[in-house]
């Protein structure tokens, strides 16, 4: 998806609307390098990720994602194939959507955006 096409706002991105769970280690043209840590009981607020990523996750809890509107998404209970850590994920870019940690461990990863799509 082409930056331009990108229906939520500004406001709503992980670094603006949930800094306290996400840190920038890396920006350029190309990529940007977040560090998300949810410790056990926290809920992020409602946030985008705006560019496909790769995450490399480095420790694990059970979770809820929840859209804007406070449905359940993903219930990682009720998921069979999770991967263990340390495991290297893909996802697509994330509409607004909320993550709260119902487990016992953080939940911590490094995602890397790519900000350019294959031609």
């Amino acid at each position: 998806m082409d930056n331009t096409d990108w229906p939520w706002p500004d406001a709503l991105d992980a670094l603006v609307a949930a800094p306290d769970h996400h840190t920038l280690l890396l920006e350029n043209e190309r990529v940007r390098v977040l560090e998300t840590l949810i410790p056990p009981g926290d809920t992020t607020p409602v946030h985008t990720h705006r560019w496909p990523s790769v995450y490399h996750i480095l420790s694990w809890s059970h979770f809820l994602r929840t859209d804007d509107q406070g449905q359940v998404m993903v219930d990682s209970r009720e998921v069979e194939s999770l991967a263990e850590p340390p495991a290297v994920l893909w996802s697509e870019a994330l509409p607004p959507h909320a993550l709260q940690n119902v487990g016992d461990a953080d939940i911590r990863l490094v995602s890397v955006e790519l900000k350019e799509t294959a031609a």
